[in-house]
């Protein structure tokens, strides 16, 4: 059992990290075919997947959740095949439900050497994991998963005891964290808590300053408006925001209005942000469902590898 930390992360001098801070690992959680995730489409997932972790392993380790020894010889086996070197990836025998290690996985909070109290550098916090709003049960593998590597890689553990998603909030580096009411104050998340309430945790668990809300999802996402597909920190500075052109799109004015909310907001300094545009994809459905298409959850921007910390396959 990892060591649980009972001060906050933001009491003991821990932050979580901007997106473009360096780092050395990626984690993912291996998909399973009987999981809701890719239905009629599992076939397709294991060549997508490593075609995304092929450029990934050329320059840091890629760590991947698998529920056993006979799933890790199938991903090996499926890694080989697309020329992923092997020699930097790490398994991990530990189940999950889906694959979304980006929501479920441990949110890792970093500290410098110079931090008061000593300890260590590197913590794992552990949100709770409820499926985006109970949606989609079982989900008691996934919420298991922050503790689980944090006891493989003998970091201590904090536990907010809130439901909370990764895919849900974004940060700047310079003290500001950017998220959705649309998400966080869905009932079916923290009924109990109000927004104040919220956003302390948010303060105190993240390392942060300040919360900047928005309000707004784009069609077809149901984590009931996640923060990774409508806006993103691209720098300190810096927020690029998907546009729809089309007025007669169901994102048209969600995204109108959240362009006009970029332009109040402040960072911790009280400056504000540059704002960068850029367009949506045409919708995309998949059994006349239309699924949450866009291009503000990132891989590359300017021709630079940009890696979350846990990627969405």
């Amino acid at each position: 059992m990892p060591n649980v930390l009972t001060q906050t992360p933001r009491e003991l001098g821990y932050t979580f990290p901007a997106e473009w801070s360096p780092q050395t690992a990626t984690w993912f959680s291996w998909p399973r075919p009987e999981g809701i995730s890719f239905p009629d489409k599992y076939h397709t997932i294991p060549s997508n997947l490593a075609a995304i972790m092929r450029p990934i392993a050329q320059r840091q380790i890629v760590n991947i959740n698998v529920p056993n020894g006979n799933w890790e010889r199938i991903v090996r086996e499926c890694l080989a095949g697309g020329r992923v070197d092997l020699k930097r990836v790490r398994f991990h025998h530990i189940p999950t439900n889906e694959s979304w290690c980006r929501d479920h996985g441990p949110a890792f909070v970093v500290r410098g050497a110079s931090a008061a109290g000593g300890g260590s550098p590197l913590a794992v916090v552990d949100w709770g994991f409820n499926a985006w709003g109970d949606k989609y049960p079982p989900y008691d593998a996934d919420d298991a998963v922050p503790t689980a590597v944090a006891g493989k890689l003998r970091l201590p553990v904090f536990y907010p005891n809130i439901i909370m998603e990764g895919g849900a909030v974004d940060f700047d580096g310079n003290g500001t964290v950017l998220t959705t009411t649309d998400c966080l104050l869905n009932p079916n998340r923290n009924p109990g808590l109000s927004k104040s309430q919220i956003e302390q945790y948010l303060i105190d668990y993240y390392g942060q300053r300040q919360v900047c809300w928005l309000t707004g999802g784009i069609a077809g996402d149901d984590t009931d408006g996640h923060i990774d597909d409508l806006a993103r920190f691209i720098s300190p500075g810096k927020i690029v925001v998907g546009i729809e052109s089309n007025r007669r799109d169901a994102n048209y004015k969600t995204l109108l209005d959240v362009r006009s909310q970029l332009d109040a907001l402040r960072d911790a300094e009280g400056r504000r942000y540059e704002i960068v545009e850029i367009p949506m994809p045409a919708p995309v459905k998949f059994k006349n469902q239309r699924l949450p298409a866009t291009y503000i959850n990132f891989l590359f921007i300017n021709d630079a590898l940009l890696v979350p910390t846990f990627n969405d396959p």
